[in-house]
């Protein structure tokens, strides 16, 4: 990480727009027009002038000799990566001819717009959700990233926030939950470091494996993947036990707390013990650290949701506040994401003042059976024949990567790809087309991981003939006929224009402010105004909409578990060095990740005769991958990490790590699985 440091060249101010909690605010140096140098943190009260290396290298990305600078056409078989230019006007006039005749041919919903975080700027990411709607394209299920998080959290607590990080340095405890802040989200670490020197606040964390944050930790709980509803459930038992539980709290926010304690009483730490890997002493001990600290601060990630349970595990781990009654100190509570306490009017981003056409919804976790003709992902509707990709790499990021392939490599597909570098999805399209950078457009930013809304303005003109999201899609509606106000207006306009419908400070006012804060007061952070159900209770029993969930808290037992042909679970957490397969581009963060790597516990290694750097397969039904093991003491025995989203050229056998996860979906609500797979392991003698 840097922090921010006085520059002599010429600046200008920025946002990073990549999908991460901090949305940091960015001073970039122009050493000369068009190009930009170092860059370092902004001022902002949650940010304090620091950002990550990998961004603060941030030329290294946008003058990459790499980077794609002119619009291609497809000479060679797809997937062979061979184009030849082509103008923009003969690309686009292309897509909308495709667009039109698979839409002649079977109807509108065979055009399946595809996008999603690559820019987490409203106005670059919206632009293809306002196509789609005027267009009646298909719609698409945003569940890749935090859908089974978010149906978790709102099940209990019927709201999209929690409490300010900023008053981490009034926590007597903090409680890391399926994250790694260490490696993505460092401003996380620098509160966490002023309550333990302040206030010499524990910090404990929750994960399978000895991250860069567990080693900072006071206590690391590692559990097996999957199973944190059993501990939480028996943390709660404890309290309810000993005396710990916020009775008065409770009968005042909660709907059902005697219901709860009588459910709990035979979720005992010996019955989480035998699901979690744990010892029932360290489940003891850390219950009732937190049901007796009650500033106690609970950062819940987005780790441990990736698994077919994962919505029910983390509706479990957010009833722990509630049990405890810590919502009503400074500095306690819990957080999830931030993201709604921005209230944002987005009719004109998403072009909700059309009326909305009745058209199938396609989750885009399950890109692979929908590319593949799996009749329950097809929703009745036609094949998908024509589409058009921004903000998203899926043939390395989705589920399944073998059956996503299968699909991207069609014939009779259709597929244009907007991308700032050719990766493995654009090696499958008829089209490519290039796009800027944020450094070069403007755009409108929230967060989740604080609550400062910010603008940025482009610091340089676009490289080569890169065009961003924004007019790519208005030049491609003009072709298509779509009508909008939106397709009309400017990047900035329609910046001022949503600020203006949102009674927030217009786009210019927004830009010299340099961010405005919008944190809710106290009493609705804490939820003592009430919750977000209309009741304005905590629901220890949620309202799941489906059959077959737990009624109240619990470990729902519907994961991928080992057995004796695969004895062990994979888990696929982020690189500190990259963001999915974004950065994997960048020479130095490829040399300070090394190579793809498979964390294993030295007495798994030692029973399968594994010594570090040693080559190991890694496999199920779905396929085989191969990478170099690093035997660590720091990991669960029976669990298996790699981590980061490499390219699969990376890889020995030329697969990468997402041709062995499921596409199937979290339960209730979708979202992909990506720590939910059981594999085996093999030694693999070097070629």
């Amino acid at each position: 990480m840097t922090g921010s440091r006085p520059v002599t060249v010429n600046t200008a101010f920025s946002v990073c727009p990549h999908d991460c909690p901090s949305a940091c605010p960015l001073v970039v140096e122009i050493p000369e027009p068009g190009r930009i140098g170092r860059v370092h943190g902004g001022d902002m009260a949650y940010t304090e002038g620091v950002i990550c290396a990998k961004v603060a290298r941030y030329a290294e990305r946008v003058h990459h000799p790499e980077r794609l600078t002119t619009p291609l056409k497809r000479v060679g078989p797809k997937g062979e990566g061979r184009f030849a230019p082509i103008s923009w006007d003969e690309a686009l006039d292309e897509i909308a001819a495709r667009f039109k005749q698979a839409a002649n041919s079977l109807g509108p919903q065979t055009v399946w717009p595809y996008f999603y975080a690559g820019t987490m700027g409203h106005v670059q990411q919206s632009a293809i959700n306002r196509l789609r709607r005027i267009m009646g394209y298909s719609e698409q299920a945003k569940t890749i990233c935090s859908t089974a998080a978010g149906t978790g959290w709102m099940a209990g607590t019927g709201a999209k926030w929690g409490v300010d990080p900023r008053e981490i340095p009034e926590s007597d405890l903090i409680v890391i939950w399926g994250a790694n802040p260490a490696a993505t989200q460092v401003h996380l670490m620098g509160l966490i470091s002023q309550a333990r020197k302040a206030r010499g606040a524990k910090l404990v964390v929750v994960d399978p494996y000895r991250t860069p944050t567990a080693e900072k930790a006071d206590q690391h709980l590692s559990l097996r993947p999957g199973t944190d509803g059993a501990l939480a459930c028996a943390m709660m038992h404890v309290m309810f036990r000993d005396g710990l539980a916020d009775r008065a709290y409770m009968a005042r926010y909660t709907d059902c707390p005697e219901r709860l304690e009588r459910h709990l009483e035979s979720r005992t730490p010996q019955w989480a013990a035998a699901i979690t890997g744990l010892s029932a002493d360290e489940i003891e001990a850390f219950a009732r650290l937190y049901g007796s600290t009650k500033r106690s601060y609970l950062r819940s990630g987005y780790g441990y949701s990736r698994s077919r349970n994962g919505s029910v595990n983390l509706h479990a781990v957010s009833c722990l506040p509630a049990v405890s009654g810590a919502w009503q100190y400074k500095g306690g509570g819990a957080v999830q994401s931030m993201g709604g306490v921005f209230d944002l009017k987005r009719s004109l981003l998403d072009g909700l003042d059309v009326p909305a056409p009745k058209v199938r919804i396609l989750d885009m976790s399950r890109i692979g059976p929908v590319l593949t003709h799996d009749p329950r992902d097809l929703a009745g509707g036609p094949p998908v024949t024509a589409m058009l990709v921004q903000n998203s790499n899926p043939a390395d990021v989705a589920p399944d990567s073998t059956l996503v392939r299968q699909g991207l490599a069609r014939d009779d597909l259709f597929l244009a790809v907007h991308e700032q570098f050719m990766t493995e999805t654009a090696r499958f399209a008829d089209i490519v087309l290039p796009a800027t950078t944020s450094m070069e457009h403007a755009d409108l930013y929230t967060s989740y991981g604080h609550t400062f809304l910010q603008v940025a303005k482009p610091v340089i003109a676009p490289v080569g003939e890169s065009r961003a999201n924004h007019r790519m899609i208005a030049d491609l509606a003009l072709r298509l006929g779509a009508i909008h106000p939106g397709f009309e207006m400017d990047a900035w306009e329609m910046i001022d224009q949503v600020l203006v419908a949102s009674d927030l400070p217009g786009a210019d006012e927004l830009h010299v402010l340099g961010g405005l804060d919008c944190a809710k007061v106290f009493e609705d952070a804490h939820f003592l105004s009430g919750f977000g159900h209309e009741d304005g209770r905590f629901r220890f029993a949620p309202e799941w909409g489906m059959e077959g969930l737990p009624e109240l808290p619990d470990h729902l037992a519907v994961t991928d578990e080992a057995d004796e042909a695969h004895p062990f679970r994979l888990i696929t957490p982020p690189s500190r060095h990259f963001l999915n397969t974004s950065f994997t581009e960048m020479p130095t963060s490829r040399t300070q990740a090394g190579r793809p790597t498979a964390l294993v516990h030295t007495g798994d290694c030692a029973a399968l005769g594994l010594a570090e750097g040693d080559l190991v397969a890694i496999g199920n039904a779905k396929a085989e991958i191969i990478v170099h093991v690093k035997p660590t003491s720091g990991i669960a025995r029976g669990v298996v990490a790699v981590e980061g989203i490499w390219p699969s050229e990376f890889f020995a056998g030329g697969k990468g790590v997402n041709h062995l996860t499921s596409a199937e979906p979290a339960l209730p609500g979708g979202g992909a699985v990506f720590h939910d797979t059981k594999v085996w392991l093999k030694q693999v003698e070097p070629s």
